[in-house]
């Protein structure tokens, strides 16, 4: 377990330096969110910050962390990922140390969106917003994990991880209501929406952003990240290990 932990802190510390190294790569990834922020708050009704940001945040969270295994495409396509799997290191920790990484750039990126729409009226109850971030971030390692795992899935067809990826993500996106409420929408959209883990992280994050701690929605979205994330680890580990 002790060298499990090093090997997993020595990979964190690899995949973080560049993006310490390049933090515009955080800034670049966020214009998609903000045109949104831009584009559909003029559209909402008075005090829908409060209703859209968090939403924003996890749709942040989302995008970013459903690329992620792009960068392992690379490394496959390149020889790294190869030199890595003849290291020393565990493998699970090649995987583990990726999916950790995941949560710095989401705390960046939660902190500046929350930034940019402060002096437009937003407000957040702060302990609310820190549980908040731990819940998403078990929800980005998750997703992470789960991008990697497709990424090696599809190592020798580049095409194959953008097209599951695609054709998953914005589905993902709109039944969770980001956008839009669902509420409103007719049973068989509910139902659909009712069975998207990523659902549940967003009311969860409107309901701590807003102060309101000891929700069932907070319950809710806690475990749904904390499924995801395990399902993620699960699934990304056992394919590291099998990587050739």
């Amino acid at each position: 377990m002790t060298t499990l932990i090093t090997d997993t802190r020595t990979v964190f510390s690899r995949e973080l330096r560049p993006v310490l190294r390049d933090p515009f790569t955080i800034i670049f990834s966020m214009v998609q969110p903000l045109v949104f922020l831009g584009l559909f708050t003029p559209l909402l009704p008075d005090d829908s910050l409060q209703w859209f940001v968090p939403g924003i945040i996890v749709m942040s969270c989302l995008f970013a962390s459903s690329m992620t295994g792009s960068n392992l495409l690379f490394e496959i396509q390149t020889g790294s990922h190869e030199r890595m799997l003849v290291t020393p290191l565990r493998r699970p920790a090649l995987l583990i140390g990726r999916a950790l990484k995941e949560i710095v750039p989401m705390f960046a990126q939660a902190a500046l969106i929350v930034a940019v729409c402060m002096p437009f009226g937003f407000r957040f109850n702060l302990a609310g917003a820190v549980l908040g971030l731990v819940v998403l971030a078990a929800f980005c390692i998750g997703l992470g994990a789960l991008s990697y795992t497709l990424a090696l899935a599809s190592k020798n067809q580049e095409w194959l991880f953008w097209t599951v990826q695609q054709t998953l993500l914005f589905p993902l996106l709109l039944l969770a209501g980001v956008l839009l409420p669902i509420e409103n929408g007719p049973g068989w959209l509910q139902a659909l929406a009712r069975g998207n883990p990523l659902s549940y992280v967003v009311d969860a994050e409107r309901a701590l952003f807003n102060g309101h701690i000891w929700t069932s929605a907070t319950l809710s979205g806690l475990i749904a990240a904390g499924a995801t994330a395990a399902l993620g680890l699960w699934a990304g580990v056992r394919a590291m290990r099998n990587s050739d």
